[in-house]
């Protein structure tokens, strides 16, 4: 069988407040049936939008598709993502993600579940943290 899930046949989504801050909006979720486990949807930022710290139980992939931003490991310096940039994010590393204080930012996020769970979300990003 193939599956083709048209461009708009889904409704856009914002982003929870709980896991993200900021202007976020949810786009074309996908999730494919079993046994495969892999996930996803496109994200679009406004600037200054992100994630709030999470990890996943087996990694993220992340293809940026428009404008400019950043992701940053725990302990880590917050490192700058663009435009045709892939990022991938190993296996139950704390981080986060969003757009650059100047500029939005979309990505498709692509990861894959583990006993039904493809994300643990953590703490809300302080805005200081945001600026480091």
């Amino acid at each position: 069988m193939i599956d083709i899930i048209k461009s708009g046949s889904k409704p856009t989504a914002s982003g929870p407040e709980s896991y993200f801050t900021g202007t976020v909006s949810i786009n074309s979720p996908f999730q494919a049936t079993a046994p495969a486990r892999v996930g996803g949807a496109t994200v679009s930022f406004g600037p200054g939008a992100r994630t709030a710290w999470h990890t996943h139980p087996l990694g993220q992939t992340l293809i940026v598709t428009e404008g400019q931003g950043l992701v940053q490991e725990w302990g880590k310096p917050a490192q700058a993502m663009n435009k045709g940039d892939i990022v991938w994010i190993e296996a139950g590393v704390k981080h986060w993600h969003g757009a650059s204080a100047a500029s939005a930012m979309t990505h498709i996020a692509i990861a894959e579940s583990q006993d039904g769970k493809a994300v643990d979300w953590l703490e809300k990003v302080t805005d200081e943290q945001y600026r480091q």
